[in-house]
């Protein structure tokens, strides 16, 4: 089933042809006993896109993130990547997360290099692949640094390149730079759009934030407050890129875009604030 969408394309700004699907999430219910997070999902993201999903608390963006990782199994139809089916952990997708997933008691160079072990490469190779990575996020010299001895900003940077060192084909995000002040944020998530550049993999960000999710996607993806929830629009986001995202803020398409794409949203969140109360 394919999901609505809204797209708006400027003369200036023409949208590609979508290359072909990487992540399909077919049909997926996911319940948990009597309780149902997520029903009859369907969203497709191509290879090298960038999707934001956006929701109320609670309406299962998580869920739905875990899935496609291969942590949890639907109850109801089925998830693929790049055309084969998922079935337990994936090893083709990278995961940040929200709180910090850096093992304390490795430095940084040893928690970038940790999926290239888990994946039997000599240690020769995945420590030259680990400097490597560290000075692309801009942590040359910080090598030998502990979680503990690193900001917030500069331990999100050792999780990007721990993601993206194992070149996966798919990145999952979920909510990966909230807990970062604002202008940290906007560094990061311009180190994030830098680094995806210059190698387009397909993404799956989740995020409350509607400004982020439509100055770093292709598409904005709305889903209904909970339980139960469903996709409910899908939303192009026709920006030039590269962008800038405190910069891209200022352009009236961007205003545009969020005023669209919030109508559809405030009141699926209206929703679930009468359910709670």
């Amino acid at each position: 089933m394919a999901i609505a969408s809204v797209t708006r394309i400027r003369d200036e700004v023409p949208i590609p042809t979508p290359s072909r699907s990487m992540v399909s999430v077919d049909n997926v219910t996911m319940s948990f006993g009597d309780f149902t997070a997520v029903r009859d999902v369907d969203i497709d993201v191509a290879d090298g896109e960038f999707v934001a999903i956006v929701g109320p608390t609670g309406c299962g963006k998580s869920t739905i993130l875990n899935a496609v990782a291969g942590l949890l199994g639907p109850t109801k139809g089925g998830i693929r990547i790049d055309g084969k089916p998922v079935s337990g952990v994936q090893e083709s997708v990278g995961y940040l997360f929200q709180q910090d997933a850096l093992l304390p008691w490795k430095t940084a160079l040893q928690n970038v290099e940790l999926g290239l072990r888990f994946r039997g490469v000599d240690t020769k190779e995945r420590e030259q692949r680990a400097h490597a990575w560290l000075a692309k996020v801009g942590l040359k010299g910080f090598e030998h640094r502990y979680p503990h001895q690193l900001s917030g900003g500069q331990r999100k940077r050792v999780q990007m390149a721990q993601a993206l060192i194992v070149e996966p084909k798919v990145i999952l995000m979920d909510e990966p730079f909230s807990a970062l002040d604002i202008h940290t944020r906007h560094l990061m998530q311009n180190e994030l759009l830098r680094l995806w550049q210059e190698d387009r993999r397909a993404v799956m960000l989740i995020t409350h934030d509607l400004e982020e999710a439509i100055a770093l996607g292709d598409r904005v993806v709305v889903l209904s407050s909970g339980p139960s929830s469903r996709v409910v629009e899908s939303f192009q986001v026709d920006l030039e890129r590269p962008r800038n995202v405190a910069e891209i803020k200022l352009d009236q398409r961007f205003t545009d875009l969020y005023r669209d794409i919030w109508a559809c949203l405030r009141g699926e969140v209206e929703k679930s604030y009468a359910r709670q109360d």
